[in-house]
């Protein structure tokens, strides 16, 4: 690198082309303009050999790109998202601005600029600023979303941002088809509840689950993910044409069966080409056998493919989280509850007795633990005197105790610590699960809550976002991403995700639910669609339905607020504030930033139970 070349400007306008007159005068240089000047992508070094695939001698061709054009570019379609050779994951944000070189040193505006926008970015998400988006909308062929105008740290006036479009970005690191081609490739369809009663469905999902688990972790396969599996979930499936769609020449199909003490799974490999079986089975076996069952299924089918197990991958599909059969039957089906609701208190207890009897059983079983931690979460949230924060904290940290590396049991520290009101170590410990996990639902949607609480409503639609991906049937993460989306003036898209919360309230619950917060819930996004007359109803039948939930009040407030019932929105809110002592941090950050309330925000009614709650939150501090 040329140490003389002193300072490039990179804040007006490139109209005119960059050449060999800036002194840009070596390939490393301009390596070292791209990813440093540019780009902020984790990295302290100019040379990155076999980054960019062009011939040296071409220097002036490559001059006369407009620089910032070709850098975009460059994030934009290079190595699906990650350093070459590396694997690891890249978080991109590009900022236009001073670049000031000095000996080894590189720094000023752009520089530090680009690098708070960098920590704004998720990995594998795409960040830039409003000066870049100007210069390269018409050259790279990417949408672009606005997440509004953000405060940087150490920067005076705010910079808009915006973000590569997810979906794209995400197709971008799909693995190339030549590379799907490479090695067998595999989707585990959800395997059928034969039980005939529904709510068996826990212990199928299950074991669809492990079994998706196992197989990820043979190197020799690639496996569709569970998010996507399970969209075909209780659907009739053409087997061609769903892994023509896929891009995946075998499909896993089968059935679960459970009497008694008795199991039988049923089992076939499927090529997906010609339509022939490659292997099937049945076992009948006594349900204490559950796991070695699930190894053999895994074995089955890597033998099938011909395929060999590395000595690490036999232990890794051989090592479960218990041993114990029926403490994982009493996980499944309280995780199945907690999935129902999170502020009906019987859902909660029932869901809680049973992790605690998987913890009894098998006292080295983490999960269990944290799973006990997340129903004391949600009972601590919604006014139960019995549980307090020190139990939470306790459960999660045996939970970490046990299994440092779970990701679960990071994020169950992390959902306690919200409730609590702690926000921004809720934000440190739910991004260690997603490190952890980057397919963790909890992770992803807690994370979301932590950012609306604080106003950063840009990073929390990007979790929220992924969180509605994760699983295809929850319908939380988009009631929420309605209300985000309406908050960054982006209607025709909040519309869009209230409608997808009502189709999957639907799908799961029916068209009149009869469980508290799916009501409530749904109504929110009802307001927003402009339903109001039907909004007041599923709200009025939820508060019938569970009178003494907090989150249910909390919701209705702001159902009420919309559709223009102020007096009744602040008995909601009332109400909360009464039941809730020990949550008001909580009820604070949430109030703060909850777009549907601002039709109160005016009323002095409002603004003094603002002040109180304020206040009450400083004096507990």
């Amino acid at each position: 690198m040329e140490e003389s070349l002193g300072k490039l400007v990179l804040d007006a306008p490139l109209a005119e082309p960059v050449t060999q007159r800036e002194r840009i005068s070596s390939v490393d240089t301009l390596r070292g303009f791209a990813l440093l000047g540019i780009l902020v992508m984790n990295v302290t070094t100019f040379a990155m050999p076999g980054v960019f695939d062009f011939n040296p001698t071409a220097i002036g061709d490559i001059g006369r790109l407009n620089l910032i054009a070709w850098a975009v570019r460059f994030v934009l379609f290079d190595g699906k998202m990650r350093f070459p050779g590396s694997g690891l994951p890249v978080t991109d944000a590009p900022h236009v601005g001073d670049v000031i070189v000095e000996g080894p040193q590189i720094y000023g505006d752009g520089v530090n600029i680009a690098a708070r926008l960098e920590a704004l970015a998720d990995p594998g998400t795409i960040v830039l600023s409003q000066a870049v988006l100007d210069q390269v909308r018409s050259k790279v062929p990417f949408e672009f979303e606005d997440l509004g105008e953000q405060r940087l740290k150490n920067v005076p006036e705010p910079i808009r941002v915006h973000r590569a479009s997810t979906r794209q970005v995400q197709a971008m690191a799909a693995p190339r088809a030549e590379e799907v081609r490479s090695k067998p490739s595999i989707l585990v369809l959800p395997f059928t509840n034969m039980t005939g009663d529904p709510e068996q469905e826990y212990f199928s999902d299950g074991i669809t689950e492990d079994i998706i688990t196992d197989l990820s972790q043979v190197s020799a396969i690639s496996v569709i993910a569970r998010n996507t599996a399970f969209t075909f979930k209780g659907k009739a499936v053409e087997i061609g044409q769903v892994a023509g769609k896929l891009k995946v020449g075998h499909v896993l199909e089968g059935s679960v069966r459970k009497v008694g003490d008795r199991i039988r799974i049923t089992a076939q490999l499927i090529d997906a080409a010609t339509g022939i079986h490659l292997w099937a089975e049945r076992f009948d076996r006594v349900f204490r056998d559950i796991f070695a069952l699930q190894d053999d299924i895994s074995k089955n089918v890597v033998a099938a493919l011909k395929l060999k197990l590395l000595p690490e991958e036999l232990q890794a599909i051989t090592t479960r989280p218990t041993l114990n059969a029926q403490a994982y039957r009493f996980y499944l089906e309280a995780r199945a509850k907690l999935a129902v609701s999170w502020s009906t208190k019987d859902f909660l207890q029932s869901a809680r007795r049973l992790f605690t009897r998987a913890a009894k059983l098998d006292p080295g079983y983490a999960r269990a633990y944290a799973g006990i931690a997340d129903c004391e979460a949600f009972l601590w949230l919604n006014g139960d005197l019995d549980v307090t924060f020190e139990d939470m904290l306790t459960n999660s940290s045996k939970a970490l105790e046990l299994a440092p590396n779970l990701a679960e049991a990071h994020a169950s520290k992390g959902i306690a610590l919200y409730v609590a009101g702690h926000t921004d170590e809720a934000i440190a410990t739910l991004k260690r699960a997603m490190d952890l996990d980057p397919e963790l639902f909890e992770a992803h949607f807690f994370y979301g809550l932590s950012c609306r609480d604080i106003g950063d409503f840009g990073s929390a639609a990007i979790h929220y976002e992924r969180a509605a991906e994760l699983q295809s049937r929850a319908y939380q993460p988009l009631m929420l991403l309605a209300d985000v989306y309406f908050a960054l003036g982006r209607r025709e898209q909040s519309e869009s995700a209230a409608r997808g919360c009502l189709t999957r309230i639907e799908d799961a619950f029916g068209p009149n639910p009869e469980v508290a917060d799916v009501l409530v819930m749904g109504a929110v996004c009802l307001v927003c669609l402009g339903e109001n007359e039907r909004a007041v109803s599923w709200t009025e039948r939820a508060v019938l339905l569970d009178p003494e939930s907090i989150t249910v009040r909390y919701n209705a407030a702001c159902t009420y607020a919309v559709v223009g019932k102020p007096e009744v929105a602040l008995e909601c809110l009332e109400f909360a504030f009464s039941q809730t002592p020990r949550a008001r941090r909580w009820l604070f950050g949430t109030t703060k930033h909850d777009v549907q309330l601002n039709p109160l925000r005016d009323r002095p009614d409002f603004q003094n139970f603002m002040a109180r709650l304020e206040a009450d939150v400083a004096a507990h501090s």
